[in-house]
C-alpha cells in the first residue's frame, strides 16, 4: 500500500479512443498535485477515480501542499508539448516548481490532471521515495523522455 511506479491512467486511453471527453493534452490547462505515501495509485481505475480531489486523490489527508507556494490542487504545468515522432508519443512540460519559500514534507509523487476537463487524471508519477524542502524551492524535474511516453 504505497507508491511503486509511474503510470498513465488506462481511462485516459479509453476515453480518448472512445471520444468520450473533449480532453486536449496540448491546449488544456494541466496541473501537478503532490501526494504523500498513504495512497496506492492504481492506473486501472474508472475515469471517476482518476479525478483530482476524488477517491484517494483527495486533498484532505493525502495531498501535500504549502498554501502560499504549492497550493492545494497543484501547480499548473507550463511549456506543455504533445508530440508524435516515428513510433513514440510524448507528453511533456517544463520542470514544475513551487515558489521560493515552500515547506513540503514527505512528498512521494504527483497526480498530473486536466484542470480544464473536470479535473480528470492523466497519469501519476512516483518520485522514488520521500522528498522534502524547508523554506526553499520544490521542483519536479520531469524525465528526459517526458512526463509520459507511449510507443506503438
Amino acid at each position: 500500500m504505497a507508491w511503486s511506479a509511474s503510470k498513465v491512467f488506462m481511462a485516459l486511453i479509453e476515453d480518448a479512443l472512445e471520444n468520450t471527453d473533449a480532453k486536449n493534452l496540448l491546449t488544456d490547462t494541466h496541473k501537478a498535485a503532490l501526494y504523500d505515501n498513504d495512497i496506492t495509485p492504481d492506473n486501472t481505475v474508472a475515469t471517476a477515480n482518476t479525478v483530482f480531489n476524488a477517491g484517494q486523490w483527495t486533498s484532505a489527508g493525502n495531498e501535500v501542499f504549502d498554501a502560499a507556494e504549492w497550493a492545494t490542487g497543484g501547480v499548473a504545468l507550463t511549456g506543455v508539448t504533445s508530440a508524435f515522432a516515428s513510433t513514440t508519443y510524448t507528453f511533456d512540460a517544463a520542470n514544475t516548481s513551487s515558489g521560493a519559500s515552500a515547506t513540503l514534507a514527505a512528498v512521494f509523487g504527483c497526480l498530473v490532471y486536466d484542470d480544464t476537463v473536470a479535473d480528470r487524471g492523466i497519469c501519476y508519477n512516483y518520485f522514488g521515495g520521500s522528498n522534502s524542502v524547508t523554506d526553499g524551492t520544490f521542483t519536479v524535474i520531469w524525465h528526459t523522455n517526458g512526463i509520459f511516453t507511449a510507443t506503438g
